[in-house]
C-alpha cells in the first residue's frame, strides 16, 4: 500500500456514516440550496453539462441518531442541462433562481428552479458581461439584501454587480491592477472581498465605487502557488466581520485573517492535501454552514487508476 492508498483507507475510516451518489458523469462542484437541498453540476467540456438539485437522505437532516434508516440515498429532485461547462453555481437566496459561470468566457447563466409541478432546471437568461470575450470564466458570489445581486469577475479590474433579473451593473469596482481572481464574496451588502491567484486580499466598498480596493498582506510562498478563498456574508451592514477570512494554498498553507486587523494573521496551518503543489484546479476551501469553527478543504484528486486500485 503507498502513501495515496493508505491516505485515502485513513480519510474513510473517519467516518460514522457515508451516504453516497453515484452520478453518470464527473461533477465539480456542490453547492446548497434552499430548503436544505444540494445542487451538483457537470464540467466536461462537451455539451450536455448536468445540473441537479438534490434532497439529502433524512438521516443527515436530523441530529438525532436513526439506526436503521429504509430512505439513505440522495434523490433528484430536478435538473436541466448547460451547453457550457459548469465551474461556479450560486443559489440566489430568497428566489429560485441559480446562476452559474464557467468557460470559455466570463458570461453568466441564470437557471430557474423549477416549480413543485416540474421537475426542469431551465435556463431564463444570459448576463454579457462587458468585454467578456476573451477573459477566463467568472468567480461568482450572490446576495438579496437589496436585490437579488451576483458579485461576479475573473480579473481585478472586472469586478462588477449585476442585478441578476434586470440585468442592470449597479457597481463596477476601480482597480488598477489586472490580476486573476481566485475567489469573490459578499461580506454584507456593502462590502465585498477579493482573493487574487497570488493570495492577495483586497476589500471594495460599493457605496464608494472609485475608491482603490486595499490589499491585506500575502504569506510568503513560492510564485507558482495558487491560493482560493474561504468566507461568510451577513445580510445586515457592520462593522468587518469577526469571523475569519480563510485562505488555502495549492501547497496546503492554510491562514486565518481578521479584516479588522489585517497586519498579522489569526493562525497558520499546515493542511494535508493529496497532491501538494499540483496546482489549483480543485482547490477550495469553506466554513461549515452549521459547525461553528469548523472549515472543509479539498484539493485536486490523485490519478484515478491510484485511487481506483485503493478501493479494491
Amino acid at each position: 500500500m503507498d502513501a495515496a492508498d493508505e491516505w485515502l483507507v485513513q480519510s474513510l475510516r473517519l467516518y460514522r456514516d457515508l451516504h453516497t451518489f453515484e452520478l453518470q458523469a464527473p461533477t465539480r462542484l456542490i453547492e446548497w440550496a434552499r430548503g436544505n437541498r444540494v445542487c451538483v453540476a457537470g464540467y466536461g467540456q462537451s455539451d450536455g453539462n448536468e445540473i441537479l438539485q438534490l434532497i439529502p437522505p433524512p438521516t443527515l437532516l436530523t441530529k438525532e441518531t436513526q439506526g436503521l434508516c429504509p430512505e439513505r440515498d440522495f434523490k433528484v429532485e430536478c435538473g436541466g442541462f448547460s451547453e457550457r461547462p459548469v465551474y461556479s453555481l450560486k443559489y440566489v437566496p430568497d428566489t429560485s433562481l441559480l446562476v452559474t459561470s464557467g468557460p470559455p468566457n466570463s458570461s453568466l447563466q441564470v437557471w430557474q428552479v423549477s416549480a413543485e409541478d416540474s421537475d426542469v432546471i431551465k435556463s431564463v437568461s444570459t448576463l454579457a458581461t462587458e468585454n467578456c470575450t476573451g477573459q477566463s470564466w467568472a468567480k461568482i458570489d450572490t446576495i438579496s439584501a437589496r436585490a437579488p445581486w451576483v458579485l461576479h469577475g475573473s480579473r481585478l479590474d472586472r469586478v462588477q454587480i449585476t442585478e441578476v433579473e434586470s440585468r442592470k451593473s449597479v457597481y463596477t469596482a476601480a482597480s488598477r491592477g489586472s490580476e486573476e481572481l481566485s475567489g469573490l464574496a459578499f461580506l454584507d451588502c456593502n462590502t465585498l472581498l477579493l482573493c487574487c491567484a497570488t493570495g492577495r486580499l483586497c476589500l471594495a466598498d460599493v457605496r464608494q465605487p472609485q475608491s482603490l480596493v486595499e490589499a491585506t498582506p500575502v504569506p510568503s510562498a513560492p510564485c507558482s502557488e495558487q491560493w482560493c478563498l474561504g468566507s461568510r456574508h451577513r445580510a445586515q451592514p457592520s462593522e468587518p466581520s469577526s469571523q475569519p477570512v480563510a485562505r488555502l494554498s495549492s501547497r496546503g498553507l492554510l491562514t486565518l485573517t481578521d479584516l479588522r486587523k489585517t497586519s498579522e494573521f489569526l493562525a497558520l496551518a499546515k493542511a494535508r492535501v493529496p497532491s501538494p503543489g499540483s496546482g489549483a484546479e480543485f482547490l477550495c476551501v469553506s466554513w461549515a454552514p452549521a459547525l461553528e469553527g469548523c472549515l472543509a478543504i479539498s484539493e485536486r484528486e490523485r490519478n484515478k487508476e491510484r485511487l481506483n486500485k485503493g478501493l479494491e
